[in-house]
Formats: structure tokens, C-alpha cells, sequence
């Protein structure tokens, strides 16, 4: 007879992460508040006091999208999750769909359109350039028969923020539905869904909100649901139908979906009250004013910002790395020695740029402070020539301008 007891486990110790400046394209820093929420008891997905803290997650997440939809919540699971939910509801087989592509994410959208069964147009647009209007709109003449347009609001990728209003309101024109990825905008940069006339729009829990990664708050207009229920075939995943998951998240009795991620959900819930007390205004004002410092830090040490201007990202800021110097070795040197990450590039663009993130709780004068100087210690031994302390005096320099500005 074989012996098939396994072998004993060496000693694991305890896991304890170590302090990290997270200024990557997420996650982002956790406020001890959201900390704190995290680590408290567990209950039952269907308790009354849990059922009623869903509720209040419901409204902190209308206001964080600006919208009236009673169908704001979010799903368990990533930002992905929520992108492949809006897809799998809105396509079915046959459909035609408008995508707008300008970097990884947009990518990501035609793969769930032909994953539904649909017929993908695309819409190319230069990575680090928003989408361009005019483009979705000669697309939208070419092909009547679509009747649903995807993009990117703030393309991770880049850092580059397409004009949301103009889009949707394109789309709204030529009887499309418009799907909306705000993954890096929510609880960054101005999201308005109401103004905006988006029908379905996701994002996520671990950005801009700086909460766990694994949820994906998610908001769908009365538009969007009215699709859902004429749909002619039955949604393809079980996990993702909003018929199901409606009768969990809806307003009355609740009925059984799926096990809820009650400690993240607290967190959330926390996340969003900050956000809440904060006030939007304030939240978004704050990321302008970390960005301007970080960029001109960046400019101080002869860095260029891929993104033009106008739209920019100020919690996404891509950067062209110098000639001769080695991305991967910058990388890890920021990282191992002063603790500081960033992001590098993807697709076309992978060892060409560094992504540095602003994001909700990582957004801190210090957090901008400490990259930029660990900025001059790596970049000269990396062969790019610097001043040193040039940087960090223009940052300075930044934030005093803005108190003068917001001091009238």
C-alpha cells in the first residue's frame, strides 16, 4: 500500500506586508478609517443591520456617481468584473457595438463584444490621445444598425480623459446605449452621470475611492434595464444577470445570490462616507492640486507628460522615460530602497513610460514629496542628468502658488 500522507509543511510565519508609497495605477492607500472597517465582525449577507448598511452603500453611491438610478450598487468583484457585467447584459448575439479603443482598456471592451456574440466597429484613437467625437460620430453614421457605444472615460493605461458628455450625448443621438468605464475616474475627476446621459457605467472599489480591490460599483439608467428585460436570449452569465442579482440588491425582500464580501463592503461603505465628507468639490480639487506639484516636479527634472493637457488625468500621470535609462531597474530601485511604486507601461508602450498615480488616500503632499526626491536620488545613477533638488523646489514652489491662488 502507498503511503499518500503529505509531507509536512515547513514554519510559515505570519504574512506582514511592508509600507509601500502606492503611486501606481492602483491600489491605492487605505485611510486607517477604511482599515479599521475592514477588521470588524462578520454577519450574515441577509442580516437586517447588513441589509440596511446595502442601502446606505446604495445612496453614498449615487452621489459618488451623481446620479438618481436606483440601480447603483456594488458587484462582488474587480473593476473587471464590472466592464464584463455591463456587456453581457447590454450584447447579445448578433448585436453591433461601437467601441472606442485609445488604450488597454478600450482593447478589453471589444473582447467582451465578441465574447457576447457581438459584432465589434471600432474606433481608433492614438494612445494618449482622448477619443475623438467626430470619429464615433462617422462611425455611428456608417453603421445605424449598432445600438450600443463602449469607452473609456480615464484610460488607465495613459492617463488620458475622454470628453464623456460629448460621447454619450453622440451616442444618444444615433438610439445607442453608452457603457461607460469610470474605473479610474470615480472619486478623482468630475463623473456625472445624470448630466452625462451614460447608461451603464462601472468602476472600482481600489483607485480614486481607495478602498480593497474586489468590488466594482456599478450604476445602470432605467434605459438600460428596460434593454435587459426585452432582451430576445438569456444573458450568458448566471453570476452576472442583473434579472438575479436585481432581487439581492433590489429595494424590497431580499433573495439569495451569492455570498456578499461583507468586510469589504464595510470598507466601502466607509470609503465613500470620507468621500462624502470630504465633498466631491474638495476631493477633485485636491487631486488638481497634488498633480500640478508631481508635474511640475517631473518638468523640473526634464520629464515630459505623455498626455496633452487638456486631457489629463491629474490622478494618472503617464511619463516618457529618458533616453538610455532602464525602466525595470528604476522601477525596482524606487521600490526597494525608498519603498516609492509606479506603474510601467502596457501594450505599445511598456518600457516607454512610467505611470505615476494620485490616487484618493495616496493623493498627500507627502506621498508627492517622496517620490519626487527618491526621483533624484535613482534617475542620475540611472544616466539621466538632474539638478539635484530642483524638483523637489518646484513642487514646493506648486503648492505655494496654489495656497496663494486659493488664499484669493
Amino acid at each position: 500500500m502507498h503511503n499518500t500522507s503529505p509531507a509536512p509543511l515547513p514554519t510559515i510565519g505570519a504574512f506582514h506586508p511592508p509600507r509601500r508609497i502606492l503611486l501606481g495605477p492602483g491600489p491605492s492607500d487605505l485611510h486607517p478609517r477604511v482599515m479599521a472597517a475592514l477588521g470588524q465582525t462578520v454577519v450574515g449577507y441577509l442580516d437586517p443591520v447588513f441589509v440596511g448598511m446595502m442601502e446606505e452603500l446604495k445612496s453614498l453611491l449615487r452621489y459618488a456617481f451623481q446620479t438618481g438610478n436606483p440601480l447603483t450598487f456594488p458587484l462582488s468583484g474587480p473593476g473587471s468584473v464590472g466592464m464584463e457585467t455591463c456587456f453581457v447584459n447590454l450584447v447579445e448575439p448578433g448585436d453591433t457595438v461601437i467601441v472606442c479603443r485609445n488604450g488597454v482598456f478600450g482593447g478589453r471592451m471589444i473582447e467582451n463584444v465578441e465574447r457576447c456574440g457581438g459584432t465589434a466597429v471600432v474606433v481608433e484613437e492614438e494612445w494618449g490621445l482622448p477619443i475623438d467625437p467626430q470619429k464615433l460620430e462617422d462611425a455611428l453614421r456608417a453603421h445605424p444598425e449598432a445600438r450600443v457605444v463602449a469607452f473609456v472615460h480615464a484610460e488607465t493605461s495613459t492617463g488620458a480623459q475622454s470628453d464623456a458628455a460629448t460621447l454619450c450625448g453622440i451616442a444618444r443621438r444615433h438610439g445607442c446605449l453608452s457603457i461607460v468605464d469610470t474605473v479610474t475616474s470615480l472619486g478623482g475627476t468630475p463623473v456625472l452621470v445624470d448630466e452625462w446621459g451614460a447608461d451603464a457605467v462601472y468602476s472600482g472599489s481600489q483607485k480614486c475611492l481607495s478602498c480593497t480591490p474586489g468590488l466594482s460599483p456599478v450604476t445602470f439608467s432605467a434605459a438600460a434595464i428596460d434593454k435587459v428585460r426585452a432582451r430576445k436570449s438569456r444573458v450568458q452569465s448566471w453570476f452576472m444577470d442583473l434579472n438575479l442579482v436585481l432581487d439581492y440588491w433590489g429595494a424590497t425582500q431580499r433573495t439569495y445570490h451569492h455570498t456578499a464580501p461583507g468586510n469589504s463592503l464595510y470598507g466601502l461603505h466607509e470609503a465613500l462616507r470620507l468621500l462624502a465628507e470630504e465633498g466631491l468639490e474638495n476631493t477633485w480639487t485636491r487631486h488638481r492640486r497634488h498633480h500640478a506639484a508631481l508635474k511640475a516636479g517631473l518638468e523640473a527634472m526634464g520629464l515630459e507628460l505623455v498626455v496633452p493637457e487638456a486631457a489629463r488625468l491629474p490622478q494618472m500621470n503617464a511619463v516618457r522615460i529618458p533616453e538610455g535609462v532602464d525602466d525595470l531597474n528604476v522601477r525596482r530601485t524606487l521600490l526597494q530602497e525608498h519603498a516609492v511604486e509606479i506603474g510601467a507601461g502596457l501594450g505599445p508602450l511598456a518600457g516607454k513610460i512610467w505611470r505615476f498615480g494620485l490616487m484618493g488616500y495616496s493623493c498627500r503632499e507627502e506621498n508627492v514629496m517622496a517620490a519626487l526626491a527618491a526621483l533624484e536620488q535613482v534617475l542620475p545613477a540611472a544616466g539621466h542628468a538632474l539638478r539635484p533638488g530642483e524638483a523637489v523646489s518646484a513642487a514646493h514652489r506648486a503648492y505655494a502658488e496654489q495656497h496663494l491662488i486659493a488664499a484669493g
